[in-house]
């Protein structure tokens, strides 16, 4: 039995197989994380589709179709950068960002959840309305870069109150808050591609939507209108939230963001 399995033995991997292993699988699943929730992510669904198409017809010997798809990967490729160029250019630029490095410590994050909820009770009080993305794995960089005002703050209720207020020239747009600090206002974020459920939802909604459907961000909502304070996540609107849910759902102490 040995000796029939010996011709095998190239499959059985050592340390250094493992090791390489491991790194490649790392590193794939560092670039599926910032890819993922983004109009890149799609691409990558489609190109993947297209190489099994493309070897299928050389199994199968179609000629023509073989021909179509040898013709659409040499042009394709170049239009693709064309298109996802904003996507692409985001997630090299944050390849090189270590969620280590910036990891915040639990304490941290209660105190930021706190001055977040206590910033959304007052301007739901005051009717005033606002928007703010908390940011989670997927970094909102190139939204900042685009649109917004690059800013480097540590995240308090008064600052954020004062950002919305709407004598503010920036209160018209997104706060985004990057562990304790607020990095970027005045941000305009993509609407929702989908027609929501809820026709009476304004831009402010719509907004909010549309960044949870690209990205894995935490968005608060507070209505000017109604005074009511929504959260969106992954493409999900919670709405009528109490302030005293939204310092534990912000600092993970809730268990998932929001119920599908």
């Amino acid at each position: 039995m040995s000796g029939l399995l010996e011709p095998l033995g190239w499959l059985v991997p050592d340390w250094k197989d493992l090791l390489e292993i491991g790194i490649v699988t790392a590193v794939l699943y560092r670039v599926l994380l910032v890819f993922v929730g983004t109009r890149a992510i799609q691409m990558l669904a489609g190109l993947v589709f297209l190489v099994g198409a493309y070897f299928m017809s050389r199994i199968l010997e179609l000629q023509l179709l073989q021909s179509l798809l040898e013709a659409v990967f040499q042009f394709g490729v170049i239009a693709a950068l064309v298109v996802f160029q904003p996507e692409l250019r985001g997630a090299l630029a944050r390849l090189g960002q270590s969620r280590l490095l910036r990891a915040s410590s639990p304490l941290e994050k209660n105190e930021v959840a706190e001055e977040i909820a206590q910033a959304a009770e007052e301007l739901a009080r005051d009717k005033i309305g606002a928007i703010i993305a908390v940011e989670q794995r997927v970094a909102l960089s190139e939204y900042i870069e685009k649109d917004g005002t690059p800013l480097d703050a540590r995240v308090s209720a008064a600052l954020l109150a004062t950002i919305f207020s709407p004598y503010s020239p920036l209160h018209d747009g997104a706060a985004i808050i990057r562990g304790d600090s607020l990095v970027g206002a005045g941000v305009v974020l993509p609407l929702t591609q989908y027609t929501p459920a809820d026709r009476t939802l304004g831009t402010r909604h719509r907004a909010a939507l549309g960044l949870s459907e690209e990205t894995d961000a935490l968005v608060l909502v507070i209505s000017e209108e109604t005074s009511t304070i929504s959260v969106a996540h992954r493409g999900h609107l919670q709405r009528g939230l109490g302030a005293e849910h939204l310092a534990p759902l912000l600092a993970g102490r809730s268990g998932s963001p929001l119920a599908s």
